[in-house]
C-alpha cells in the first residue's frame, strides 16, 4: 500500500507527539493462518488534537484504539505515547500509565447503579490511593465542568441517558489524563443528546484535551476536525476538514 502524503504527516510540535505509532500491528492466530487486525500503522497526532477513527466492522479501529488505551500489545512496531515507549511495558506498568495518563469513556455508561454520581466519578481516585477529601473535590470539579454540579448526589436511574454519559466523561477527566478515549460515545444516546455530548467534547478540546474517538457515523465524525480511517487493519486515509459546530447547531450557547 502506498504511504500516505507527506502533507498529512506534519514535523513534530515544540512538545512533541502525544501519539506516535511505528508499523503498529497487532495479529491474531486462527485456524485458517493469522488475522491481521490491524497491520502496520504509521500516524501521529499532536496534543490537544480532536480526532475521529472511522471504518466498517473488522476494519481494525477498535484495535487501534484497544493498542493507544494501553488496554493490549501489539505483535509488531512501536507505540510512543508522550514520549514513552509503551509498545513492550509489562501489564501491570501498562495498567499504571493507563491511570495516569488516560481516560475512557465508552458506549455503555459502566457507571455503578446504586452509587451517586460523586461516587462513580470519584472511584478511579480511590483506587489510585486519592485521599478522600482530594478526590471528593477533584470529583465535584469534573461534574461542574461537564454541566453536572447540581447532580452531584443522584444515582444512575434518577439521570438521563445523557447525563449519565456526562458523568461518565467526569469519571474519565477527574484523573487529569493526557488523553480521552471515546468509543462510540452518542451510540446509545437518540440525535439532540448525542449532539449535546459532542458539544461538550468540542468544549473540553478547546480547553486543551486531547481526544480521539471511534466512531462508526460520519455526522460524529464531522466534529471532531481529523479523520482516519481504516479498512482491512490498514490506515488508508488521513483528513483534515473545519469541524462542524455542535453548539452552533444546537442553537444555544454551550460551554
Amino acid at each position: 500500500m502506498d504511504a500516505l502524503p507527506e502533507t498529512l504527516a506534519p514535523s513534530p510540535p515544540a512538545g512533541g507527539w502525544l501519539i506516535e505509532t511505528r508499523d503498529l500491528s497487532r495479529h491474531y492466530p486462527s485456524g485458517e493462518g493469522v488475522v491481521k487486525a490491524l497491520d502496520g500503522v504509521d500516524t501521529t497526532i499532536a496534543p490537544g488534537e480532536f480526532v475521529a477513527a472511522m471504518g466498517p466492522s473488522g476494519s481494525g479501529k477498535s484495535t487501534f484504539l484497544n493498542l493507544i488505551g494501553c488496554l493490549d500489545q501489539p505483535t509488531r512496531g512501536t507505540y510512543r505515547l508522550a514520549g514513552e515507549d509503551v509498545s513492550r511495558l509489562p501489564p501491570d506498568r501498562l495498567a499504571e500509565l493507563r491511570g495516569r495518563k488516560i481516560g475512557f469513556v465508552f458506549q455503555s455508561f459502566h457507571l455503578l447503579p446504586r452509587s451517586d454520581a460523586l461516587t462513580n466519578v470519584a472511584m478511579p481516585l480511590m483506587y489510585r490511593g486519592v485521599p478522600r477529601r482530594i478526590r471528593r473535590d477533584r470529583a465535584v470539579m469534573a461534574l461542574e465542568r461537564v454541566g453536572l454540579g447540581q447532580r452531584i448526589h443522584h444515582t444512575p436511574s434518577q439521570l438521563s441517558g445523557g447525563q449519565q454519559q456526562r458523568v461518565a466523561i467526569a469519571r474519565a477527566l477527574a484523573t487529569g489524563p493526557e488523553l480521552l478515549l471515546a468509543d462510540e460515545p452518542t451510540g446509545a444516546l437518540d440525535s439532540r443528546t448525542g449532539l449535546e455530548i459532542m458539544a461538550l467534547f468540542q468544549a473540553l478540546n478547546r480547553a486543551g484535551v486531547s481526544i480521539l474517538c471511534v466512531t462508526h457515523d460520519a455526522d460524529v465524525a464531522a466534529f471532531a476536525g481529523r479523520t482516519l480511517r481504516f479498512r482491512d487493519g490498514k490506515l488508508f486515509e488521513d483528513t483534515r476538514y473545519p469541524p462542524v459546530d455542535a453548539a452552533a447547531m444546537l442553537g444555544v450557547p454551550f460551554a
